[in-house]
């Protein structure tokens, strides 16, 4: 075999071992635009996924896309789990985006982008479709500054 072969055939199996090893966790991974950058009081999200594996556990976050305008340093939410059995459980998230300086804590630069765990290692409890749905819980009727929310669900790491 030629050098050019063998470099090409090792380039080629490396490639393979890295594109194995790398294994996505996330079982859903998406977001809504908020209209205009500004979420009405009343304007619910809803995102649904399937769960096919409940034996192993899962880390569940919301995700949040912030713009310089929002004029506070936490974002309440209420969500509520709609689960393929059973009742629906509502609960409440309070999402710190700044310190008390005003520095956004999320990644970016104009845009900020963060996110919060609405449950960890996280057993579901049965297969089938779950629906997560969250509303802003700020006083404000049309609050902005709020782009785009997320729902990221992933298989813990533990």
């Amino acid at each position: 075999m030629s050098g050019i072969r063998i470099k090409g055939l090792l380039l080629a199996v490396i490639g393979c071992c890295l594109c194995l090893s790398c294994e996505n966790r996330a079982i859903y991974d998406q977001y809504q635009v908020i209209e205009n950058t500004l979420w009405e009081k009343d304007r619910e999200y809803y995102f649904t996924f399937e769960v096919e594996d409940i034996s192993v556990p899962y880390t569940i976050t919301f995700e949040v896309r912030n713009n310089n305008l929002y004029p506070y340093q936490n974002l309440w939410i209420f969500f509520s789990e709609e689960k393929p059995v059973g009742p629906i459980q509502r609960d409440t998230l309070e999402c710190m985006l700044a310190d008390d300086a005003g520095k956004w804590y999320g990644h970016g630069i104009s845009l900020y982008q963060s996110g919060f765990p609405v449950r960890t290692d996280y057993l579901f409890p049965h297969e089938g479709q779950y629906t997560f749905a969250f509303r802003q819980g700020m006083r404000n009727d049309a609050l902005k500054g709020i782009q785009e929310i997320g729902l990221r669900v992933e298989k813990s790491g533990r």
